[in-house]
């Protein structure tokens, strides 16, 4: 039988997952091999998984050749791709907020640094208001210091590094957390086997959530 083709994204983020699918009874020995395969095929031959960058991780399942696989919900927010999203896996856990200079006010045309461009775009939209949305990549805190934005919209964990960098959250937009996804053909073809594996990770994830050791990144 072909086996299911997982897309992961790389990093450690696969230190939190691997927990969580071990639960579910997926044999994640593949994902810690010492090596530098992009591919990687569980012992039992059931699963197979691809090791991604995270922003790849959705267009390898949309187009079908993952059939699942592990992606923040920032990711999804800002592409809008075409996928199915049936599980929540409640790790990776953080916020997307509008953060300031610290005592700064927000204009009324507002100036936003952020590489979440859609995302902000329509959060200010929403409220009525037309934001100049510039694009950057990192460093995104430096921005309203130095006067190139009036705000920032950002992915928040603690929120040390706005404190360190005398910034404050204004407000929060939305939580983030990885989320379970399928490709909407594939996830109809081969739901005899996706159904089960998403049914015992679902058990996994509730498992996790009882425990006083909550996985986080």
């Amino acid at each position: 039988m072909k086996p299911l083709t997982i897309a992961v994204p790389k990093g450690r983020i696969i230190k939190t997952l691997a927990p969580l699918f071990e639960r579910a009874g997926l044999d994640t020995a593949a994902l810690f091999a010492d090596d530098r395969r992009l591919i990687r095929e569980s012992a039992d031959g059931r699963y197979r998984f691809l090791l991604l960058k995270p922003d790849d991780v959705p267009t390898y399942v949309e187009y079908g050749t993952a059939d699942l696989g592990v992606s923040g919900r920032d990711t999804l927010l800002e592409r809008k791709y075409d996928l199915y999203q049936p599980l929540d896996l409640e790790v990776g856990r953080c916020r997307m907020v509008v953060a300031t200079v610290a005592g700064a006010l927000i204009p009324e045309l507002p100036r936003i640094a952020t590489k979440f461009a859609r995302i902000a775009r329509e959060h200010f939209a929403s409220k009525g208001v037309q934001a100049e949305v510039i694009y950057v990549q990192g460093s995104v805190e430096l921005a309203p210091l130095v006067g190139l934005a009036d705000a920032i919209v950002d992915l928040v964990e603690s929120g040390a590094t706005l404190r360190e960098n005398n910034l404050v959250e204004t407000e929060t937009i939305c939580s983030i957390s990885s989320v379970l996804v399928a490709n909407r053909s594939l996830f109809k073809l081969r739901h005899a086997e996706i159904a089960p594996l998403i049914q015992k990770l679902r058990a996994a994830v509730a498992g996790a959530s009882d425990s006083p050791h909550t996985l986080e990144l």
